[in-house]
């Protein structure tokens, strides 16, 4: 075998995937995860049920309803923004890339200072809950805390694709790490989505 040869077959190595295989492959894996974490949800919901509860039926306790309307339309428009993003990515609009990411983290921070300083009532002497509020608190920092975790890592994840988008890591053809990014973004937002009306809607 002549040395251009065995470098061709280097080069062409059928055991190693293709980028289409490996990005179907990631993709299944990121499903796979999400759908395990959504065990973890589901338990927090199913718990939310069972002990907000009394003799007439469904309870909540009393909450700041406003607040947590305006967070949960700011958590939602920064999935708009990250759902730009990943377009802009695809036709190679690093402008408009760039503006999707940042507004995207921006959003999903002021929606976790709204959680931690206005639900949460840090700093707040007289707070509408507490953790030792029994089965009420429990559950309510259970599911807003479990959340809040999975937001900073969001948000920390769009930093570091933003990062490497700016290093020119990304095509418009190869940019996984955007997709993932935005996938993980979607679900956090959907989490919330059925977290929202099940802690302040949803009882007496």
């Amino acid at each position: 075998m002549s040395a251009v040869t065995h470098h061709d077959h280097e080069l062409h190595n059928p055991q190693e995937p293709t980028w289409q295989e490996q990005l179907v492959m990631n993709r299944f894996g990121l499903w796979v995860f999400c759908f395990s974490e959504s065990f973890l949800f589901i338990a927090l919901l199913a718990a939310r049920f069972y002990l907000w509860r009394d003799e007439t039926g469904l309870i909540r306790p009393d909450l700041e309803q406003v607040p947590a309307l305006v967070a949960t339309i700011i958590l939602l428009v920064s999935s708009w923004f990250m759902n730009r993003a990943e377009v802009a990515i695809g036709k190679g609009d690093m402008k408009n890339f760039n503006i999707g990411m940042w507004m995207t983290a921006i959003l999903g921070t002021v929606f976790l200072l709204t959680v931690v300083f206005v639900e949460w009532g840090i700093g707040n002497p007289e707070p509408h809950i507490l953790v030792s509020d029994g089965a009420f608190g429990a559950v309510f920092f259970g599911m807003t805390g479990m959340h809040a975790i999975h937001v900073i890592t969001g948000i920390i994840l769009i930093l570091i694709v933003w990062n490497n988008g700016r290093k020119g890591l990304y095509t418009n053809e190869q940019h996984w790490g955007v997709e993932a990014c935005a996938i993980y973004w979607h679900y956090v937002d959907l989490v919330w989505v059925f977290f929202y009306p099940a802690l302040y809607l949803i009882g007496q």
